[in-house]
């Protein structure tokens, strides 16, 4: 039995008896024993992505998330022309490869990061495309499940490595926040006191490319950026300080999926897809608000 098989012998009953208070023809299903690991998957996801967003915003690393998912494509299209029963295993290793060359070439001056993602991003995406045309067939249903998400097509298999990175990658993340802050705001600093900002930095960029592999199924390979950093954008917006970000940006982020999931099922729209508009949706209305309608109710606030 794996890890995820386990997770859902304990989570299973408690969403089996909310399932009848759950409105909606198709949505309560994601409930009953139909959709849950899709469910379960999409939530853990999401808590997790939220807490790597707010670093990667705070560290200017906000686009890599959309570079490693390109590079994870073509690790995906690779394993599926090898006919490899769960293909994200082969996102899991170009993705971490390509993170860690990101990191030195940035580390060692020979690129700047927005270059290096833009290399990876472009190549290997048009590389996964190039591979499928030759050899698999090209753009079947279940690529475009991968490109544009499908929680659908989360089988246990897939739900075990979502579960396992989403685990390691959380408890990782909480245990080094305040070194992670520390090599942010001043890696200098850092550095002399003795941290070891080089094996932090590498180590940050391979939990990245984890996280953003377990993203794939539930938002797609094209709008990871939806789950990733719009919710923690957002949180930024209203966020006083890192800790209030973090907890809206779980709020935001946990709201986008379950709206997302509710309509994408009720509306037989992709998931990954309404997810993502409704991300971008909370993010206008909250920007709207800030920036707007703030200052005219509280205008004593305004300097």
């Amino acid at each position: 039995m794996g890890v995820g098989s386990a997770l859902m012998e304990l989570i299973s009953p408690v969403l089996e008896r909310i399932a009848p208070y759950v409105p909606g023809e198709i949505f309560p299903h994601f409930f009953s024993g139909l959709f849950q690991n899709a469910l379960v998957a999409s939530v853990m996801v999401t808590v997790v992505a939220g807490f790597l967003g707010s670093f990667l915003l705070v560290r200017n690393l906000s686009l890599i998330g959309d570079g490693l998912a390109h590079v994870s494509f073509g690790g995906i299209c690779v394993g599926l022309v090898l006919g490899s029963s769960s293909p994200l295993w082969f996102a899991l290793l170009f993705s971490t490869i390509a993170a860690i060359l990101i990191f030195e070439m940035q580390r060692t001056e020979i690129l700047t990061g927005d270059a290096s993602i833009a290399i990876f991003l472009t190549g290997m995406l048009a590389f996964g495309l190039v591979i499928l045309r030759m050899y698999g067939g090209g753009v079947t249903i279940d690529v475009e499940g991968y490109l544009f998400g499908s929680v659908l097509l989360i089988d246990e298999k897939d739900l075990d490595l979502i579960v396992m990175i989403s685990v390691l990658s959380i408890i990782s993340l909480l245990l080094l926040k305040n070194v992670l802050l520390a090599t942010t705001i001043d890696p200098i600093a850092a550095q002399v006191q003795g941290i070891p900002t080089r094996a932090i930095g590498l180590f940050f960029s391979v939990t990245t490319a984890a996280v953003v592999v377990s993203m794939v199924q539930v938002v797609g390979t094209l709008l990871v950026t939806a789950l990733l950093v719009t919710p923690a954008a957002t949180a930024q917006i209203i966020g006083k300080s890192f800790r209030s970000c973090l907890i809206w940006t779980q709020f935001f982020g946990l709201t986008s999926v379950f709206i997302g999931l509710y309509l994408s099922s009720e509306m037989s729209t992709g998931s990954g897809s309404m997810i993502a508009v409704v991300s971008a949706t909370i993010f206008g209305i909250v920007g709207l608000y800030q920036t707007q309608l703030a200052p005219l109710l509280n205008p004593g606030n305004n300097s």
